[in-house]
């Protein structure tokens, strides 16, 4: 992996941890966006790596917007879109991965960060973290997938009051309208992910791809063309080592040993 300066990256227990470290705020600029997109595509082809968490290396702030300073330096419309169109690239990228993307967020989630978080599998909230979706505010509206994917999250009508008045929620709040998998305690945060991740990465890997092909395809089809793709999916993995081991541990009442083959 080549050098990078606003994210950091370890692999342990085949969970690869992501810190994005870009003081101030962690702002969504080009270099970080060009960072995150060639990270999560190197680690698709990593067998270390069988689950991934984004987390900050901040205190108090995951991702508070897009980078302001780099937008009021674009003149030209079309340049300002270049952008708009790079963050949801690199967003449909986190979506699509075959891998799960656990988000760890702490601190302000505003904006950009916010829809960074929704292109994530699972996401888990510090009881400190505040969201926020408040473009309309800067006479905008979301433009990294924000408007399309808080509304299938939440459902349209709550999508709609939260984006048309940019009022900032609770994590308590984002739990009850189902924005989170989860709020702890702020010291609890990172804890919780790797539990999580490493829960996963228990399993083998074949299986967890296929799953999240089946979930992530699934969701751009009707019910009827989903189950085809379920059962092309269940298909791929007949006759693996990992399945027959798995079944061979279930009926022999032992952990299965999978070695993602």
């Amino acid at each position: 992996m080549t050098e990078l300066q606003c994210i950091g990256v370890s692999i342990e227990e085949n969970v690869a941890l992501l810190k994005i470290n870009r003081p101030p705020v962690n702002a969504l600029g080009k270099q970080l966006l060009d960072e995150l997109e060639q990270v999560i595509t190197q680690l698709q082809s990593d067998p270390k790596a069988k689950v991934i968490i984004i987390a900050s290396a901040i205190q108090n702030v995951f991702i508070a917007g897009v980078d302001l300073k780099e937008m009021a330096r674009l003149t030209e419309p079309e340049a300002v879109l270049e952008v708009l169109r790079r963050g949801q690239a690199v967003f449909d990228k986190i979506e699509r991965s075959e891998k799960p993307v656990i988000a760890a967020i702490q601190g302000a989630c505003v904006g950009g960060g916010q829809e960074l978080v929704m292109a994530c599998h699972i996401r888990i909230a510090s009881d400190r973290t505040r969201f926020a979706q408040p473009e309309i505010t800067l006479g905008i509206i979301p433009g990294f997938g924000g408007s399309q994917r808080l509304a299938r999250i939440v459902g349209a009508s709550r999508a709609s009051e939260l984006i048309l008045t940019g009022d900032v929620i609770t994590p308590q709040e984002a739990f009850r309208i189902g924005l989170v998998n989860h709020v702890v305690s702020d010291g609890a945060l990172l804890k919780t992910a790797r539990e999580i991740a490493k829960k996963i990465a228990r399993h083998g890997l074949p299986a967890i791809r296929a799953a999240m092909r089946a979930i992530g395809r699934g969701l751009d089809a009707p019910l009827t063309e989903g189950l085809k793709i379920e059962e092309a999916e269940f298909k791929s993995l007949l006759g693996t080592q990992d399945m027959r081991e798995g079944i061979q541990a279930f009926l022999e009442k032992r952990q299965p040993k999978f070695t993602d083959s």
